[in-house]
């Protein structure tokens, strides 16, 4: 299957610019401008699958209201006249999630896709595509930032479950490390009697913050500030019990140091990483992306199953804590820009070039 770049259409496109858009049924031109079809007496979006006219035949139009005063129908397959589909799958996905978020219970998949008007298969794969969740990931994402919010403001934990939705406190107990870190109690203690060392030092990058719990590096943090870096860590778990390193603890962070240094060597330590479903699928595939390499935001969302989760890939990317151990550095836009990065594009530039010349 062969796929055909965008064309940039702007507003007030010549008319080659916009037939190169007709003929590659490109679809980010719809709403841009409309054609007609002389022979047939038809309009349409830019993205029509129908048999491709001739040219001699086709006008432009600015809007749909122009082409239908020229006397032109709109196309019954294409449906100009109603909002483009990407606008109608991204009012259906917005709807559905508005419903999870409202419903005291999770809402079953059937009952969402009638609501879609949508079979139930055909709404699970959009509502995915534009998520990179499913509706029942999605819910449970929900209810669990739902209940990390509600925790530390209840009368107890017992009304803190409930009040975000959960029938019950033996699953959400159960799964406590990987929705909070910690169990409840501690968590709405502000990490009270939770063991986090960390040690700060110093690399080629700048000021490197290092810690870990119990089950392995929390947080690999850079910056200029040492001191920003240990209040950062201090504001996420405001009455944990921080400590500083040991001579045992110094060695770990020689080894993320050395991470940095030269990233081709790996890190044989083990990371306490945690996120939503969708989130930690994306940092599973960035560690993936050999050292060197770079890949797009659109083909990490490919890679992760969500070819329309773009944003939501770049989200994930933003929301990692652990610095080159989870590589999200190396992801850039499309046309090779570096785009953001959670601890400056300079820090990014220099990792990338650093992995190229090794």
């Amino acid at each position: 299957m062969t796929t055909t770049a965008a064309i940039e259409v702007p507003a007030g496109a010549g008319d080659d610019a916009r037939w190169a858009a007709i003929v590659a049924r490109d679809g980010a031109a719809d709403g841009r401008f409309y054609y007609s079809v002389r022979t047939t007496g038809v309009y349409c979006r830019p993205s029509c699958g129908a048999r491709l006219p001739r040219r001699e035949n086709v006008a432009f139009h600015s809007t749909r209201v122009e082409a239908e005063r020229a006397g032109f129908r709109p196309c019954k397959r294409c449906r100009p006249d109603r909002a483009p589909p990407a606008e109608q799958r991204a009012a259906i996905v917005a709807a559905a999630c508005r419903r999870i978020e409202r419903d005291e219970r999770i809402p079953r998949l059937r009952e969402l896709a009638r609501d879609a008007g949508l079979s139930p298969h055909h709404f699970h794969r959009t509502f995915k595509a534009a998520t990179g969740l499913t509706p029942r990931a999605y819910a449970a994402s929900h209810r669990a930032r739902r209940f990390r919010e509600r925790l530390p403001r209840s009368a107890s934990v017992t009304d803190a479950i409930y009040d975000a939705g959960f029938g019950s406190g033996a699953r959400l107990y159960e799964r406590s490390n990987e929705v909070l870190g910690m169990t409840p109690s501690a968590y709405r203690a502000g990490g009270a009697n939770v063991a986090i060392r960390f040690a700060v030092g110093e690399c080629s990058l700048g000021a490197i913050l290092v810690a870990a719990s119990a089950r392995g590096v929390c947080a690999i943090l850079l910056g200029d500030d040492p001191g920003a870096l240990v209040r950062d860590l201090q504001d996420r778990f405001p009455r944990a019990e921080l400590t500083g390193g040991d001579a045992e603890f110094e060695q770990w962070v020689a080894k993320v140091v050395g991470l940095v240094e030269a990233p081709k060597l790996g890190l044989d330590l083990p990371l306490d990483v945690r996120g939503t479903a969708f989130q930690q699928r994306v940092w599973r595939a960035l560690t993936k992306i050999p050292p060197g390499t770079t890949l797009s935001y659109a083909e990490l969302a490919r890679r992760v199953g969500s070819p329309r989760a773009g944003r939501a890939v770049a989200q994930a990317c933003a929301a990692n804590t652990i610095a080159v151990a989870i590589p999200c550095h190396r992801v850039v836009r499309s046309d090779g820009a570096l785009s953001g990065y959670r601890w400056g594009a300079a820090r990014k530039r220099a990792l990338l070039e650093r992995e190229r010349s090794q």
